[in-house]
């Protein structure tokens, strides 16, 4: 059983959480949004640290409890329900201080956000831009399956089908936590469609999953922006090909351009393209605090870097094999159609450890 350290720490948070209850209730903080927003975020974040560490207690009480009755009752059978009792308690403890150190853990900041995926075929011409159009297809079955929302902000289709490049964001309780680690090299090994021999060929394609900033993350000057319009191209009938919908903005001290031809409206285009330039703008300086910790410790969440290979996708094997835990299954058309928890728990509980071990 931990020593009474980890209910002195539980305790310390209670009277932080009870504070920020009655600040969230303060007439004067509901006026200020930000400091609102802020506040709330850390009130929510913790919530399950609080009831994990009041049931926590209540367990070391009734454990305490047990023990005291062993101890001094001399009826034998109060002491014989004490003894179950603690029987019952005791593998339950570690268990939940394991919990409890874990939720102790500052989460990542970004977890809770919504993300900005970007997928891009690699190496492999025609073939690596129809791999990143089935990549689109798994995370879109997966975004349903999971009851989020997917909004395209830009595409590029490729010559032979699927994409060269497209962007979407993904709006839902806690995105980012979930998708960042796919963000890294995906590698296919199959005969491509446009391969007449039959040979088996390496092909490729990136992706990125970016926490999408919001407003209070960071402040864009309006002077640092140039925009530009042009003509949307690609499906959605005449008028899309037709009128100056589709927006390009480009920061200028940063070099950063983004654009956005989703939307008919001109003005609904420059609001997801300005989303997307913040969100790259914050994810300069967060990309920073990931090479932090990996210099730390191993992480599972690539850092970026576009050399980095995190999975394979064998088709004559029927195989997926992620490279960062060492993790094969051999049903690869159920993954591709979505079916991924299973590794993105896999990753997590890697990840978990890695944050225990840094944190003792």
């Amino acid at each position: 059983m931990a020593e009474n350290s980890l209910l002195d720490k539980i305790l310390g948070l209670q009277d932080k959480y009870d504070s920020l209850q009655a600040q969230l209730s303060d007439p004067e903080v509901i006026s200020d949004m930000k400091k609102y927003v802020q506040l709330n975020k850390e009130y929510k974040e913790l919530a399950p640290i609080i009831t994990a560490g009041q049931e926590y207690k209540k367990l070391v009480e009734d454990y305490e409890a047990a023990k005291d009755i062993i101890a001094n009752e001399k009826d034998e059978e109060l002491r014989e329900m004490a003894k179950e009792e603690m029987a019952e308690i005791e593998p339950k403890l570690p268990e939940m201080e394991q919990n409890i150190k874990l939720l102790l853990i500052p989460a990542d900041p970004q977890d809770s956000k919504n993300a900005i995926v970007e997928i891009r075929g690699g190496t492999g011409g025609d073939e690596a831009a129809i791999f990143a159009g089935d990549l689109f297809r798994m995370y879109s079955k997966y975004i349903e399956k999971r009851g989020w929302k997917m909004e395209v902000t830009s595409q590029s289709e490729g010559a032979a089908g699927g994409f060269k490049e497209i962007v979407f964001k993904v709006i839902g309780d806690g995105v980012y936590g979930v998708l960042k680690y796919e963000s890294g090299v995906h590698r296919v090994q199959r005969v491509p469609q446009t391969e007449t021999q039959g040979r088996v060929h390496t092909s490729a394609a990136s992706v990125a999953v970016l926490p999408e900033a919001d407003e209070f993350d960071i402040e864009l000057n309006m002077n640092d922006i140039r925009k530009d319009t042009f003509c949307s191209s690609g499906p959605g009938g005449q008028s899309v090909n037709t009128t100056y919908s589709a927006i390009r903005l480009t920061h200028i001290p940063s070099g950063i351009v983004v654009q956005c031809q989703d939307e008919k409206s001109q003005l609904k285009n420059f609001d997801k393209a300005l989303a997307e330039l913040r969100t790259r703008l914050y994810n300069m300086e967060y990309e920073k605090y990931l090479n932090e910790i990996s210099a730390k410790r191993k992480t599972m969440v690539s850092t970026g870097d576009r050399s980095a290979k995190i999975r394979t996708y064998n088709y004559p094997q029927s195989r997926v094999t992620d490279h960062r835990i060492n993790y094969t299954m051999y049903n690869l058309p159920v993954f591709m159609d979505g079916d991924i928890q299973e590794v993105l728990d896999q990753l997590q509980i890697a990840e978990n450890a890695e944050r225990l071990k840094a944190a003792e």
